[in-house]
């Protein structure tokens, strides 16, 4: 056996034993030595009492309120914050005003992979070589939470590294839906209940049923194929929940790595990607689900089960810590048993606290080891490269991304059906001042190119497609007669068009005739010399922004996908550029598209 192959049987074994004990109903109750003082009387004589629910989700590796990037605090239009720095504060805040003996804190996923801290501990310095304590668990454990839920982008790093990080954790690390592709067995622990102590009456105890998204199975397939499978969120509840009710949980919850609109992106060949609110509606039992994946801020969303006609709450809180979902349940004693006779939720602003200082003391030596990371050189630029006319402009420093993209799919393809297709490749100017100076290129100038935490996908495009993709993008340009003067500070952002949106394309050659109106100025489309014909197929790098149809452009967001790793583009283009040790544009420069007014080149 392998190292990789050694570290995921011992998840598989460990994991399977777990999933055993669980299903036969022993050792399922983990006390949290907790005490809820009873509420005020009610009507009927009957006291209540109040349980609070805190969940994060989509930490994406922010410990600290700080972007590696800009090295600099992290902030953004909206002035949010980020990190579990800030979270922690605010949990402090409620535990103090409700009592810790009433609270409980969950996260719904996606807690490894994200910035260069994580990516430190992974591939720099990993974990599973030195043994150090991943800075999410160092802060997690900190913090306290009581149960931790897995997210797609977990996977990412491989199946040790995951296993190291659920060791390290002090809370369990929930997933009832991915179990082992040999046994079908769970691979991790589905569910743990917590026990609160009720002064002079029965204990409450809370069910925490944990669901990780279906596809893994697709964006880490080269990381779990062949050792785990990944279930349908709602049959999985389906399963689990009477088993959580049946084993005393007077309160179920339910903390999913899932959207909530009940669609997928990578069509009907796995359980739907965004099934929140579908586990909701189809499966009984369930008092609140708490979410993640979508990155959105949903403060509360009621949805009604259809076997019940109760409803169940819903609550999502953003992303990178920005936001805390808080959710209040009320019980009361009903023939003996507690209640769910109300609930109500709210995401709470991280910007409006400071960071807990004792966090960002126990983060200091990883942080400061990630922050010499990212102000390393990574590789020479033979001369200086701007982003400057890149809007207007073929110009190399796009160029640059394009071939990471084209290099990255058409290397993931081999051996495929897509195989035979020619890839080409899409990126836009996302910022005019990014510029590779000529001599030390450092990781934070490749992440001034690259802004947005995109990842790579590639989908299968034909000609007419193409055609009306790139007529779509040169809206992006105001109409300029053919013998009228060009300035460049008005010529682009027509109609409002961001420079986001306005995307260029590799491996073709084509011009943009500005005097004609938008959706008639594509001439000249051509591969390799040819025209490009209406039914030629191509695979075309996208980023995941786009093809979820950020911008609107046509035909992406139903395009068959050939690949989807979830491999960050910034990330990407840092991993090319080190190994390449030198940025030479001779080796990428491709002036293949134009701006031409009556077939006269505009520059």
């Amino acid at each position: 056996m392998t190292a990789g192959q050694c570290g995921i049987a011992t998840v598989l074994g460990m994991r399977s034993r777990i999933g055993r004990t669980l299903a036969a109903g022993a050792a399922a109750v983990v006390a949290a030595g907790l005490i809820a003082s009873p509420g005020p009387a009610s009507a009927s004589g009957a006291h209540t009492v109040k349980v609070t629910v805190m969940a994060s989700s989509d930490i994406h590796g922010n410990a600290l309120n700080w972007d590696y990037f800009k090295n600099a605090e992290y902030d953004d239009s909206a002035h949010n914050d980020v990190g579990l720095a800030k979270v922690s504060t605010l949990v402090n805040r409620i535990r103090a005003d409700r009592g810790a003996d009433r609270t409980l804190l969950f996260d719904s996923g996606d807690t490894i992979q994200g910035t260069p801290l994580d990516y430190y501990y992974a591939k720099v310095e990993p974990i599973t070589e030195t043994g150090e304590t991943h800075p999410m668990a160092r802060a997690m454990n900190a913090i306290g939470y009581d149960a931790v839920t897995l997210g797609n982008h977990e996977f990412n790093y491989g199946l040790p590294l995951l296993a190291t990080w659920t060791r390290q954790m002090k809370a369990p690390v929930l997933g009832a839906n991915a179990v082992s592709a040999k046994t079908g067995l769970p691979a991790y622990r589905p569910f743990v209940i917590k026990t609160m102590k009720v002064k002079g009456d029965r204990p409450i105890k809370v069910g925490v049923l944990g669901l990780t998204n279906p596809g893994v199975a697709i964006w880490d397939k080269a990381n779990v194929e062949g050792r785990l499978k990944f279930l349908d969120l709602v049959a999985t509840a389906k399963k689990w929940v009477p088993v959580i009710r049946g084993l005393g949980a007077d309160v179920v919850l339910v903390t999913a790595h899932a959207g909530d609109n009940g669609m997928s992106s990578y069509g009907t060949e796995l359980p739907v990607e965004n099934a929140a609110a579908l586990v909701a509606e189809e499966v009984p039992g369930i008092d609140a689900v708490l979410f993640g994946h979508a990155h959105n801020d949903v403060p509360q969303r009621l949805v009604t089960n259809k076997a019940t006609g109760r409803q169940v709450l819903l609550t999502e809180p953003g992303k990178w810590g920005q936001r805390l979902s808080v959710v209040d349940f009320t019980l009361a004693k009903q023939r003996g048993r507690w209640t769910v006779t109300g609930t109500s939720s709210a995401t709470i602003n991280t910007g409006t606290v400071p960071e807990d200082p004792k966090i960002v003391t126990l983060m200091k030596r990883q942080h400061d080891k990630t922050v010499g990371y990212v102000n390393q050189v990574i590789a020479e630029s033979k001369e200086q490269l701007s982003a400057a006319e890149s809007p207007y402009k073929d110009t190399p420093i796009l160029d640059y991304i394009q071939k990471v993209q084209t290099d990255l799919v058409s290397k993931a393809i081999a051996g495929t059906p897509a195989a035979s297709l020619p890839v080409l490749s899409i990126a836009a100017p996302f910022s005019r001042s990014a510029v590779f100076p000529a001599g030390p290129v450092s990781v934070r100038d490749m992440a001034g190119l690259y802004v947005y935490d995109n990842t790579l996908l590639g989908v299968e495009l034909t000609g007419a497609q193409i055609k009306d993709y790139l007529e779509y993008s040169a809206k992006y340009f105001a109409q300029v007669a053919p013998d009228a003067p060009v300035d460049p500070a008005t010529l682009t952002n027509a109609g409002g068009t961001p420079d986001y949106n306005y995307d260029q394309l590799s491996g073709v050659t084509y011009d943009i005739d500005i005097s004609r109106p938008a959706g008639q100025r594509i001439a000249g489309l051509s591969y390799q010399g040819a025209p490009v014909t209406a039914d030629q197929r191509f695979v075309v790098a996208i980023n995941n922004y786009r093809q979820s149809g950020g911008g609107g452009f046509p035909h992406v967001t139903k395009a068959p996908v050939v690949y989807n790793a979830q491999v960050e583009i910034r990330q990407a283009l840092i991993e090319y550029a080190t190994a390449a040790g030198v940025i030479d544009p001779s080796q990428f420069a491709d002036a293949n598209w134009r701006l031409v007014r009556a077939g006269v080149p505009v520059f």
